[in-house]
C-alpha cells in the first residue's frame, strides 16, 4: 500500500477514536500499534517489518527527520488535516535493537477547549481563574506527565488575554500545541537558548504573563521567581509528588522561604479522572486539583499541615463520586 494513504488511514482512524498517541512497537512477529485513548493504551493492530519501514521511511522523510540515521533518537512535526481539525504530529524515534520504534502525538491546531470545561468541579477552574487576576505573583502546577498541566496553563493564558487583553508569551521545550494570540517561543537548549536567556528576552517584549514550561534547575527558578517578584505573572510547572512537595522541592533548589511567600499566588497539583457521566461534548476524562493557596499556602510554607478545609485528592474523590461523576475506582 502507498505509505502517505496507509498514513491517510491509520490518522484517520486514531482521530475517531479520540486517540492522543500513536504507538508503533516492534515484536519478534511485526510491529504493533496502539493507540492512546482517555489516558489508556489500546493495541490497534499489527503490520509487517516491510511495511513498517516504509511508512517509517515516509514519516521520516514528511518531518524533516534523517533517513539514513537509524542509530540516534530524532524528532520532527508534520501536520495532518482531519475531517473537523488541522493536526500537529509530533513525531519521535527511538533506536531498539532490530529496528527504530515511532510515537506520534496528536495535537488539534484549531480547537482548545475553555478553562470551565476541564474540570470535574466548575468552581476549581473559577478559583484558578480568580487567580490570574492578581497581575503578578507565580501560580504553579505539578502532577504526574500526561495530568493535563499544559493544557491547564494554555487556558488559563487563553482567558487571560479574553477577560484582561494580557500580553501573553510562552517558552518551551517544545512547543505543546499552536495557540492564536500567544507568543510561543521555543527552547532549544542545545543552540544555547535554554529558559533563562528566553525569559531575559520575552521580558523584553513587555509581556503582562510569561509561561515557563518547566522549572527544572535553581538557575531557571531563580530567574521566574524575580521576574514574579518585579511585577509580572509567571505561570510554570515543576516536579513534584504534590502541591506541598512542590515548595520543598523549591527550597532544594535554593530559593528563600521569604521569596516563596511574596511570589506564589497558589499551587495546583493535579490529577486525569474518567467520567462516568459527562454534559461536556465528548470529554470523558476531567481534572480533579489539590488547590493550595490562602492561609493553607501559609501554613505550608512554615511547614505546618493544612487547615481542616483544604481538600486533598481523596476528598475531591470521594465527593465527584457522590455526585456520580465517577465510579468508586477511578
Amino acid at each position: 500500500m502507498d505509505p502517505e494513504i496507509q498514513s491517510s488511514k491509520l490518522l484517520t482512524e486514531a482521530i475517531k477514536n479520540s486517540a492522543t498517541d500513536i504507538h508503533f512497537t516492534p515484536n519478534d512477529y511485526g510491529i504493533s500499534i496502539h493507540f492512546r485513548i482517555n489516558g489508556y493504551r489500546w493495541y490497534y493492530g499489527e503490520i509487517s517489518y516491510k511495511s513498517y519501514h516504509t511508512l517509517l521511511s515516509y514519516y521520516k522523510f514528511s518531518s524533516g527527520m534523517d533517513i539514513a540515521e537509524h542509530r540516534i533518537p530524532q524528532n520532527g512535526t508534520i501536520q495532518f488535516q482531519g475531517k473537523d481539525y488541522l493536526y500537529d504530529l509530533r513525531l519521535s524515534t527511538l533506536p531498539t535493537r532490530d529496528i527504530e520504534s515511532l510515537a506520534i502525538r496528536l495535537l488539534p491546531t484549531n480547537y482548545f477547549p475553555d478553562i470551565e470545561h476541564l474540570f470535574v468541579f466548575p468552581s476549581q477552574a473559577s478559583q484558578l481563574v480568580s487567580w490570574i487576576n492578581k497581575r503578578a505573583g507565580m501560580i504553579l502546577f505539578t502532577g504526574p506527565t500526561g495530568s493535563g498541566k499544559t493544557t491547564t496553563m494554555y487556558a488559563l493564558l487563553k482567558k487571560s488575554i479574553e477577560l484582561y487583553g494580557f500580553q501573553a508569551i510562552t517558552l518551551e521545550d517544545p512547543v505543546e500545541q499552536p495557540i492564536q494570540n500567544l507568543l510561543q517561543v521555543q527552547v532549544n537548549e542545545k543552540a544555547g537558548f535554554d529558559y533563562d536567556v528566553g525569559l531575559k528576552a520575552a521580558l523584553r517584549h513587555d509581556p503582562d504573563v510569561i509561561m515557563v514550561g518547566e522549572i527544572r534547575d535553581e538557575k531557571t527558578a531563580k530567574f521566574a521567581f524575580k521576574t514574579a517578584l518585579t511585577g509580572h505573572l509567571v505561570l510554570s510547572t515543576v516536579h513534584a509528588k504534590d502541591a506541598y512537595g512542590t515548595i520543598a522541592r523549591l527550597k532544594e533548589m535554593g530559593m528563600k522561604q521569604s521569596d516563596l511567600s511574596e511570589s506564589i499566588i497558589g499551587i495546583a497539583s493535579q490529577q486525569l479522572v474518567k467520567m462516568d457521566r459527562t454534559n461536556k461534548s465528548e470529554q470523558t476524562r476531567a481534572a480533579l486539583a489539590e488547590l493550595l493557596t490562602g492561609q493553607n499556602l501559609k501554613q505550608a510554607l512554615m511547614g505546618k499541615p493544612p487547615t481542616p478545609d483544604y481538600q486533598s485528592f481523596q476528598d475531591l474523590r470521594r465527593k465527584a463520586h457522590a455526585h456520580g461523576y465517577i465510579s468508586q475506582s477511578s
